[in-house]
């Protein structure tokens, strides 16, 4: 199950098909879905939850809290919509091709990929990348 969660005014437009090319994602990388709640939030929220639980101090996109259980994605995704969409300017995208590159970045976290190293940061870019590919949501 996917649930979409606003701390915000924002609301997620074409669930229904967005829930459907995760699941895909999900199911192409063989894992299949337990519970994936994704929360919207604006900086001050994100940030407190960075403060609290991260003790970092600074303004993210993402935030996710990984209850995976074996190949079972489970989890807590944090989305700041005010970065998403500051982020798009600065990469010269659009704010819904940012908001599921980075709605897709935290489940492949779930997934199993990294970012800390730049070889890990080509691969986890090159699978968003691809499943980028596969949605025709927007």
């Amino acid at each position: 199950m996917i649930t979409f969660n606003y701390e915000t005014d924002f609301t997620l437009d074409k669930s229904s098909e967005i829930s459907e090319w995760i699941l895909n994602t999900i199911s192409l990388e063989k894992f299949s879905l337990g519970e994936l709640n994704y929360i919207f939030c604006d900086d001050t929220y994100l940030l407190d939850i960075n403060k609290k639980y991260l003790n970092h101090n600074t303004f993210t996109d993402i935030i996710s809290f990984d209850y995976t259980l074996g190949k079972q994605i489970n989890g807590d995704i944090y989305i700041s919509i005010d970065r998403i969409k500051e982020n798009s300017k600065l990469y010269n995208t659009s704010f819904n091709n940012e908001l599921l590159r980075v709605m897709i970045h935290g489940v492949l976290h779930y997934l199993g990929y990294k970012d800390k190293t730049d070889a890990d940061k080509k691969i986890m870019r090159s699978k968003e990348d691809y499943y980028l590919s596969l949605q025709n949501i927007y």
